[in-house]
């Protein structure tokens, strides 16, 4: 028989951030980009377009996952210019989505 996880153990090994992305990071498609390779690592969240031409996300799932999309937040689609990421760990399970979705 399989070991169960525990719920504290699950939490443990969920990561939940905000991050502040600066740059040419809006008309490049960057939330586009940004929420398919979310969605391609299983996470949950958000991408929008923030008025001061800067991007936030709001990501979570398994914490290797969301360093992933981290990483991938530095780089960003190839018209994109990134000069500034700003990552906050927010409390593991935070987010209540069940999906990554594009909003404003």
């Amino acid at each position: 028989m399989a070991p169960t996880t525990s719920s504290a153990s699950r939490t443990r090994s969920t990561r939940t951030i905000h991050a502040l992305v600066t740059g040419v990071v809006q008309g490049v498609g960057f939330r586009y980009h940004c929420a398919a390779e979310a969605q391609q690592l299983g996470l949950v969240g958000q991408v929008r377009n923030l008025p001061d031409g800067d991007v936030e996300v709001m990501a979570q799932g398994p914490a290797d996952d969301v360093a992933r999309l981290v990483a991938w937040l530095y780089k960003g689609p190839r018209w994109a210019r990134v000069e500034q990421v700003s990552v906050t760990d927010l409390r593991a399970g935070s987010l209540t989505g069940r999906r990554f979705e594009v909003t404003g």
